[in-house]
């Protein structure tokens, strides 16, 4: 009997997810008002200097992002415990419903000129929402060390448990991957945005929507 491919191919999932995050995370700091979408530490530490009044920081964009992704966190999480760990039908529902959510936003972004105040605001917040319910995925998937949204405590692992041990996959792993890859997926979202608000949600929305239907052909048990 060869090798089950099942768990590569769930690491390799949740590596593109994390992508998705470094490029969303990109355009919500940089064309949404200084807001992150998937990195929640980096809004609450926002939020706290915006009502400090520190170098006229956002307060309203932070906390509703904070929100957003807490309530569709939440949500995934009903969706997602009546069933098993690993890849399930729930899973690839909720994918899909980021996937499409993203490419309404690709679709909304082209249609706007993004002039008033509001609507970044909703586009950062469901976005944040997205990112919300695609963290409760990584965690019903279940790949170690992959959350696809957190990189602070990986970078921890990284440097204080696998650097400090001896052996084979010292400097390339997924603790290391999942940093690159997140640091990837800003560069890809940050150059993207020359072009077009619109394409970094796109091609957000078309890795979120081949993870989904790959994972549901391969992964389903």
């Amino acid at each position: 009997m060869g090798t089950d491919p099942r768990p590569r191919l769930a690491l390799v999932a949740t590596i593109v997810l994390t992508y998705v995050t470094g490029i969303v995370d990109a355009v919500g700091f940089l064309a949404l008002d200084r807001v992150f979408t998937g990195n929640m530490t980096g809004n609450i530490v926002i939020l706290g200097m915006g009502v400090a009044g520190a170098d006229d920081l956002p307060v309203l964009g932070p906390a509703i992002a904070l929100g957003a992704f807490t309530a569709a966190a939440f949500l995934a999480g009903l969706v997602l415990r009546a069933g098993r760990k690993g890849w399930q039908h729930r899973v690839t529902v909720l994918l899909t419903v980021g996937a499409v959510t993203l490419a309404a936003l690709s679709v909304l972004a082209g249609l706007d000129d993004h002039s008033g105040p509001v609507l970044p605001i909703v586009m950062a917040a469901t976005t944040a929402a997205v990112m919300g319910s695609q963290a409760m995925v990584a965690r019903t998937v279940a790949v170690a060390d992959m959350t696809t949204v957190v990189v602070t405590s990986t970078l921890a692992s990284l440097a204080g448990e696998t650097w400090t041990t001896r052996g084979r996959g010292v400097l390339w792993n997924r603790r290391f991957a999942a940093i690159a890859t997140i640091f990837a997926g800003a560069v890809t979202g940050a150059l993207l945005l020359r072009w077009h608000i619109a394409a970094p949600f796109a091609l957000s929305a078309a890795l979120t929507g081949a993870v989904a239907l790959i994972g549901h052909r391969r992964l389903v048990r």
